[in-house]
């Protein structure tokens, strides 16, 4: 996006747990357990099962995550999507890490690397120093009223592997979050659930019953029972894709933030057409180059029709730093047709 995003939430809580030093949990309390089975494969249900099945037959690639910090320590959750050990979290459990160990199903442990992070997704992929079990992801099959699992790691390691159980409320939700700075940023294309969800549960997956990841948690209302957000598990399926072919990849930049035009008309902008509302751009960005202006509505790149942020990204990431896209816009009532050649990503946590 084109703000540094803080995460600091008016009406909701992010989900991370932190530790001053001397105040966590007693690691040498965990102890191997030969009985579960964490050999690397992939975990796929035949169908739907009741509650107990499917954990049961997910829980050895969901991970606790203990994330040392200069002051202290954070607690996390993250699930496996791709084999070698390729998992997803909150870049919030990982922020300014200085060494990440898992915790297993089995009490075994490991350490992991930070590969990628976007703070405007709010998602990280670290990979495992072992290989590890992994889940099927569910990026199209995710309905309003289908049951979810959210499994994670609640208020610290001794609870690891907590489950709760809701239903999918609503989705493509769109909150906005105030910054230390007084700007505003959005996090976008959120599932909305009334799984249970408490500090420790950020990065930990929303689950369906076929055993498939549809979310990774993130954040909940403060003020009302029973809601929740999850970040869609197709926002980071692109970058793990990407990642574990090259873990040096870099994602191009286009340097442009907006929203939905949905979203945009909710917030009184004037939008004339369905896509995606360009409320801001990056000084000297690619689309600052190009020509692109606060206020155009983006609703197609190249053949890609781009309907909101997360249409953005998935095209993002079917990209290289330096690639032609042809962009197209409509402005003031008149469609324009632009030219660029993505860009690489500032210092700025931005897209």
């Amino acid at each position: 996006m084109g703000k540094n995003m803080v995460k600091t939430i008016l009406f909701a809580i992010i989900m991370c747990y932190t530790f001053v030093c001397g105040c966590g949990f007693n690691m040498s309390e965990i102890r191997y357990d030969e009985a579960v089975n964490m050999t690397p494969r992939l975990i796929s249900l035949s169908g739907e099962m009741d509650t107990s099945g499917v954990i049961e037959n997910v829980k050895t690639a969901i991970v606790g995550i203990r994330s040392s910090l200069a002051n202290g320590y954070s607690v996390g959750s993250g699930v496996a999507v791709q084999s070698g050990g390729y998992i997803l979290t909150n870049q919030h459990v990982i922020n300014g890490t200085r060494g990440i160990t898992l915790y297993f199903a089995d009490k075994s442990t490991a350490g992991a690397t930070l590969i990628w992070q976007d703070a405007s997704m709010d998602l990280a992929v670290i990979k495992s120093n072992v290989d590890m079990p992994y889940l099927e992801c569910e990026t199209k099959d995710v309905r309003v009223g289908q049951d979810v699992l959210a499994i994670g790691t609640p208020l610290s390691l001794a609870f690891q592997n907590s489950v709760t159980k809701g239903i999918i409320s609503a989705l493509d939700r769109t909150l906005e979050i105030s910054n230390i700075d007084g700007t505003k940023s959005y996090m976008q294309n959120l599932i909305q659930h009334d799984a249970s969800i408490n500090p420790g549960n950020s990065g930990g997956p929303l689950i369906n019953s076929s055993g498939k990841v549809v979310g990774i948690n993130t954040l909940k209302a403060t003020d009302a029972e029973g809601i929740g957000f999850a970040i869609p598990i197709e926002a980071g399926v692109s970058a793990v894709k990407r990642l574990s072919v090259n873990n040096g990849y870099s994602a191009p930049f286009m340097g442009v933030f907006g929203v939905a035009s949905d979203y945009a008309k909710i917030k009184n902008f004037n939008v004339e057409t369905r896509g995606f509302y360009v409320m801001d751009i990056e000084k000297n960005s690619a689309s600052d180059l190009a020509g692109i202006m606060t206020g155009d509505v983006i609703y197609k790149i190249d053949e890609t029709p781009i309907y909101d942020y997360l249409d953005l990204r998935n095209f993002i990431y079917t990209h290289e730093i330096g690639d032609n896209v042809t962009v197209y816009l409509i402005r003031g009532g008149k469609e324009i047709v632009l030219t660029m050649a993505l860009g690489k990503k500032s210092l700025k946590l931005a897209q």
